[in-house]
Order: C-alpha cells, then sequence, then structure tokens
C-alpha cells in the first residue's frame, strides 16, 4: 500500500486565530494532488504561545470545526495540533480529523520546561497509534522528538509525525534527532516545522522534512521559506527492509513508569 502526505510548512501569524485559518485555508486550495493525510504545525493556529487560558477552544471551537470542514471538503485527513480546553484544563492537543468528522486526539508529553509550557498547559499520559491504508501512525509533538523511549517503535507502528514549533537556534538537533528517530525506529519519519518569527521573538527555519527506515532524507524544504512538499511512502518497501535488517528482534524489553 501506499500513503500520500501533504506536509505543509507555514509562517503562523502570532495568536491570530481566524486570520491563520483564513490563510491555511488557501494554502490548501494550491495541492492539486488527491491526499490521504494532510500534516499542519504544532498550535498552527495561533504559534506557540502561553496565553494557553485566553486562546484555548474546546473541541467544537473555531480551529477544530474548521479542521472538520477542510478534511470534509478535501476528502483527507487533517492533522496538525491545537491549544485545546478541557474542562479548564489546557492540552497542546494533536488532532488527527478523518473525513467523516471522527477526531482522534493525542496530548504532548513532553512539556517545554524552558518556556514555561509545563505551567501553562497539562502533560498528555498516552500515546495513540491511528491506521490509515493499512499504515500505522504515532502522532508527536515537538519536544516529544528528545525522548527516544516515549517514542520506541515495539512492533506499533510504521509512520512517526512529529509537528513542532522547533527553533532555528536547534536545528541541527531537529535534523539530527529526526534522522535518529528513524533508524533506531525503522519506521517512517516526518517532522513539520514553521518558518518565520514569532510574538516572543523566535526565529524558525522550518526544515520539515521525511526520513525513511534507513535515516535518509526523502523529501525537505528549503530553509526559512513556505511551502508545500507532496510525498509518498511504500508499505512494502519498509516491510522489505524490515525483513532483510530486522534490527527490531533484538530490541530490549522495557517499560515506562510515571
Amino acid at each position: 500500500m501506499e500513503l500520500k502526505l501533504a506536509l505543509v510548512q507555514p509562517d503562523i501569524i502570532w495568536e491570530d486565530i481566524n486570520a491563520n485559518l483564513e490563510a491555511f485555508s488557501r494554502k490548501l486550495e494550491d495541492i492539486a494532488d488527491k491526499i490521504d493525510v494532510v500534516i499542519l504545525p504544532e498550535l498552527f493556529s495561533t504559534g506557540f504561545t502561553m496565553r494557553s487560558r485566553e486562546l484555548a477552544e474546546g473541541m467544537e471551537g473555531r480551529a477544530v470545526s474548521w479542521m472538520k470542514k477542510m478534511s470534509a471538503k478535501y476528502r483527507c485527513v487533517l492533522a496538525g495540533s491545537l491549544i485545546i480546553n478541557e474542562k479548564k484544563t489546557y492540552f497542546n492537543r494533536f488532532i488527527w480529523m478523518e473525513p467523516g468528522g471522527r477526531a482522534i486526539t493525542y496530548d504532548k508529553r513532553h512539556l517545554f520546561r524552558m518556556s514555561g509550557e509545563d505551567q501553562h498547559y497539562t502533560q498528555g499520559e498516552e500515546n495513540v497509534t491511528v491506521e490509515i491504508n493499512t499504515f500505522r501512525v504515532r502522532p508527536q509533538i515537538c519536544y516529544d522528538l528528545r525522548f527516544p523511549v516515549w517514542s520506541r517503535n515495539c512492533q506499533e507502528y510504521d509512520v512517526l509525525i512529529y509537528v513542532a514549533n522547533w527553533p532555528a537556534a536547534r536545528r541541527d538537533i531537529w535534523i539530527s534527532l529526526l534522522k535518529a528517530r528513524a533508524i533506531e525506529n525503522q519506521a517512517y519519519v516526518i517532522g513539520v516545522n514553521r518558518v518565520g518569527k514569532d510574538g516572543m521573538g523566535i526565529v524558525y527555519s522550518g526544515d520539515s522534512l521525511a526520513c525513511n527506515a534507513k535515516g535518509q532524507i526523502i523529501a525537505s524544504f528549503p530553509a526559512k521559506q513556505e511551502g508545500i512538499q507532496v510525498i509518498q511512502l511504500s508499505l512494502k518497501e519498509l516491510q522489505d527492509f524490515k525483513h532483510k535488517f530486522p534490527v527490531w528482534k533484538d530490541g530490549d524489553q522495557f517499560e515506562i513508569r510515571d
């Protein structure tokens, strides 16, 4: 089976939900191919803000409703993270919106304490795996990338997706860790990041990319440029590689304890 993805690398308008949704609506019109999944960055409607209380929406709010509408319109999954308020608890939540309106969610596990994210959001507790076109997909968010135990592949997924607001100052780490996660987990790894400068003066270079299970980059963006890349993944190619080079059979067993 094949899986066709559109990776969207945008600038994000600081804390302006309506303006960002309008901008993404225009960007989606530029995708000519029939796509299975469109991936947007972390907190794509606001940027990486700590004003979670002021900007959060419920699962019936503007941004989630927009995702539902766009997913139905283009008959594809729409994925990315938003600030979600659930009973006055605030999450950086990855939403996998299917064309039929079903939303599968993952709440960010590792909150970036250096920016105070752990003071304004609540930590997620569970990993999530979704299925599409016989591919098993594991969503993660930004800082999760630094923690390989959390993304350890115990033959549970084929594609690992990171959506991010990852600063340009640490771009080499971003690229290196994405390749490492692909190699150690023998999976496709997708990283979708933003460009531009946010309201805190932090600069983002983008560097969105896709790696195969050997850690080879199979798609990338010019640094600091908005754009959309369409890529196609082959499940057979991944399975053939894992059969010929079954590193996964020698992995250590472990369990995560809080």
